[in-house]
């Protein structure tokens, strides 16, 4: 199955060398603005290689607006795909009301806002507070995909090795259109919230793991 990726336009992000904003505001260390027209895996990686190591996004994410859903599921693909290199993400995210929401995406590097919650300012220290790298990933082996998913509160591991699920993972990288995977391996995924639906796209939420934080026995 080759995969079809959401179809949304380019966007633009801003990039800078330095993980503090007040540093990347000194002369020579803006890297100026980045057209993303490439998959999140691969503009992240030569993001990373060019010596970005703070990226701002160019408007926020909601995730509560069914219209809005391509932009969603690829922004949230890319801030993922960030995460993954260590990269630190200027963003804001809309929630909802739901005040457990936010648990979806805390795996992603913690957004500037949280907003549409009831105590907006609580949920991003929450989120803040309880972030760390690889709290959400998947990494393949030799036929099978491993996630381990502490988004929750503990460790879940799931393995992965049927063929169906690994073209649905490869699918849905970028986030895709809901009917481009099969009904029954969709509704596993969501079940398990490794996939979460918005509008007629979907997202897959662990981010490939690019460099442990800890030994990967210990995460």
């Amino acid at each position: 199955m080759t995969p079809v990726r959401t179809a949304t336009a380019p966007f633009t992000v801003t990039a800078a060398r330095d993980y503090d904003p007040e540093v990347s505001a000194l002369p020579g260390m803006s890297l100026g603005r980045y057209e993303i027209d490439l998959t999140g895996g691969e503009a992240a990686r030569r993001l990373f290689a060019a010596g970005a190591r703070h990226v701002t996004l160019p408007r926020p994410v909601d995730v509560t607006d069914p219209a809005d859903a391509a932009w969603t599921v690829r922004a949230l693909s890319f801030v993922g795909d960030l995460t993954s290199m260590a990269i630190a993400v200027d963003w804001q995210i809309h929630t909802g009301p739901d005040p457990d929401a936010w648990r979806h995406y805390s795996h992603l590097h913690p957004p500037t806002a949280v907003l549409g919650t009831t105590d907006p300012a609580a949920t991003a220290l929450a989120w803040r507070t309880g972030y760390y790298i690889c709290k959400c990933v998947f990494r393949h082996g030799p036929g099978f995909v491993q996630v381990r998913d502490r988004r929750y509160g503990e460790l879940r591991r799931f393995t992965i090795d049927e063929p169906e699920y690994h073209e649905a993972i490869e699918a849905l990288t970028d986030g895709a259109p809901a009917d481009t995977v099969p009904a029954p391996v969709l509704a596993d995924l969501m079940a398990e919230t490794l996939a979460l639906r918005f509008g007629d796209h979907v997202w897959w939420a662990p981010y490939r793991v690019r460099r442990w934080s800890e030994a990967p026995l210990v995460i």
